[in-house]
């Protein structure tokens, strides 16, 4: 009897010494896209449109507007600073067009160039993310869930799940979404409904 206390003894002592000296595990490593890798990459436009200067991070996009467009440069910088007060902490946005001249106009300004913007914004969760979406993106704020207009369309009907919001017309294509902790916007001017569909369902793969 006295043998078998001391064997439960000793291994409830080596058990413990184990324990003690086993590391805590660390934590595992994001494994989200940042917001320059999930915004429209260059090979997915279509061929005849120019990359702007300044796309890519936010802060070099709008110092970029501060040598062409100081009034659109503060506007939003203005609005970057309330998205990072409702949590985001990266951006990034990416602008092509047929006229370097539209690079500089506020996104959706009505033109004849062809061109696409897209922002990407990252926060640190999802409720943050959520409630940014509902806020607004750079002054584009989703409509009231039973709002009725041509060409506009909330909800899962987008293709880009339930918090997302779509509007086309003429000239313009437009869609603002939330996915993961990531917001999304995409503004198309003269260019067809395949190109934008096509440039939306890329994007939204990559926010994860």
């Amino acid at each position: 009897m006295g043998r078998f206390i001391s064997i439960f003894a000793l291994g409830f002592l080596l058990a413990a010494c184990q324990n003690t000296a086993s590391p805590a595990p660390s934590p595992s490593p994001s494994t989200h896209n940042t917001p320059v890798t999930a915004a429209l990459q260059p090979g997915e436009i279509q061929s005849g449109l120019s990359e702007c200067p300044g796309s890519g991070p936010i802060a070099g996009y709008i110092a970029s507007l501060q040598q062409s467009n100081v009034t659109l440069a503060t506007r939003m910088s203005d609005q970057w600073q309330q998205l990072r007060a409702k949590g985001a902490t990266a951006a990034a946005i990416s602008l092509f067009t047929t006229d370097a001249g539209a690079c500089t106009s506020e996104l959706a300004a009505t033109s004849k160039a062809k061109s696409v913007a897209s922002f990407v914004a990252m926060f640190a969760d999802e409720g943050q993310a959520e409630r940014a979406w509902t806020a607004g993106v750079l002054g584009f704020v989703p409509p009231a869930p039973d709002q009725v207009a041509p060409g506009l369309q909330r909800g899962s009907g987008t293709g880009l799940g339930s918090s997302s919001w779509t509007y086309v017309s003429a000239q313009t294509r437009l869609a603002c979404w939330r996915r993961s902790v990531f917001l999304s916007l995409v503004v198309f001017a003269n260019l067809d409904s395949a190109a934008f569909k096509a440039v939306t369902a890329a994007i939204d793969a990559r926010l994860n």
